[in-house]
């Protein structure tokens, strides 16, 4: 029988908790101490579950019974109360005002120990320049795909096409959190991404014919500039490692190199790997030295062998040089566009056999 309102009136507690039962899955729990709660009970999926609709006598009997068939409603819908009322809940609990570059600062700091310090500092620092000026005291949910285009816009025109696109994954990412976190309910970084420039991809300019390359070199060593950077970008063009590996080459790696095969030894650390394998030793690279590039690190040892750095900076010796700064010899040399300090790698791909001979530089 359908409960009245005279019946949950004179309900009293008693040693155990017990319910009234009202009908359709409704009813009013009492407990020892005497309060009295609408509790709903339904099957979802071949389960049942209990949903609290709230105290008795804030809500009465025919308010029970409004929200037993609204939520009836639900499952005819398929959907779960229970979940509905969680969402409702997240929505009202949700701060009035969460800015953009607040939950950017709180991902990246969940994601920073996963990544190397170099990445690290790229994500942070493109957000801090080319999107928290523009977005990043913006509520979060505010944020239109509109907006999004135009801060990607901007980094585009400079130009910087592929910056642009690293810059909208992190947008996208930072958006998903917030997804995630109950706060965010879009993504508009990851609507804009078919509408980007295309990124012409291809090699970084390099000349590969072995006569060419000998002549880079003469005419560096005739282009005035930083007898250090000479040395440096020599030696680049002799081991064919990253330019940023040898920038920041500490001299502690040169402390041997009266081996009859001298080998630097570059550790995992200071490669271009996963964050996981930089401790691994087994992952330490080897680069052979010929008889040239020993004589170039003893005429850099001449020079900055007092530093910590093979090519320290020219304002703060404990500090490496720029990676530009290479790049600004070879411009001023008169190659900019045809090779750069990377472009040594695709040299020493092209002609093996015979960049690998000791006669490669002997016009020197």
């Amino acid at each position: 029988m359908p409960l009245t309102d005279m019946q949950i009136r004179k309900a009293k507690a008693a040693e155990k908790p017990y319910k009234l039962t009202d009908g359709g899955g409704l009813h009013l729990a009492i407990s020892p101490a005497g309060g009295k709660v609408w509790r709903l009970r339904y099957e979802i999926a071949g389960k049942e579950k209990l949903l609290t609709i709230g105290p008795y006598p804030d809500i009465s009997l025919q308010e029970a019974r409004e929200a037993r068939m609204a939520q009836k409603k639900l499952l005819r819908e398929g959907k779960d109360p229970s979940a509905e009322k969680a969402d409702r809940r997240r929505v009202t609990t949700a701060p009035a005002h969460v800015t953009f570059e607040h939950l950017a600062r709180e991902w990246y700091g969940m994601n920073k120990p996963h990544w190397t310090s170099t990445h690290a500092y790229d994500v942070i620092h493109t957000l801090e320049r080319d999107v928290f000026p523009q977005l990043g005291t913006r509520d979060i949910r505010t944020i239109t795909v509109p907006e999004v285009l135009a801060v990607l816009r901007e980094i585009e025109d400079r130009p910087a096409i592929e910056t642009a696109k690293r810059v909208r994954q992190r947008m996208s990412a930072v958006f998903v959190h917030a997804i995630a976190c109950g706060i965010g309910e879009n993504d508009p970084a990851a609507i804009v991404q078919k509408a980007l420039k295309p990124l012409k991809k291809g090699r970084q300019p390099a000349i590969t014919d072995l006569d060419q390359a000998r002549e880079i070199i003469k005419r560096v060593d005739e282009t005035p500039a930083n007898p250090a950077t000479k040395l440096a970008l020599r030696l680049l063009a002799l081991t064919a490692v990253r330019p940023g590996t040898l920038i920041t080459t500490p001299w502690s790696e040169f402390a041997d190199l009266d081996a009859d095969k001298p080998i630097w030894r570059i550790p995992a650390a200071r490669m271009k790997l996963k964050l996981a394998y930089k401790d691994d030793t087994s992952r330490d690279h080897f680069v052979p030295l010929a008889k040239q590039a020993i004589e170039t690190i003893e005429l850099l040892r001449s020079i900055s062998g007092r530093g910590p750095y093979v090519l320290p900076n020219g304002r703060n010796a404990h500090k490496p040089a720029s990676e530009n700064a290479l790049g600004y010899l070879l411009n001023r040399a008169g190659y900019h566009r045809q090779h750069v300090p990377h472009g040594w790698r695709a040299t020493f791909r092209a002609e093996p056999k015979s960049l690998l001979r000791t006669t490669f530089f002997c016009p020197w």
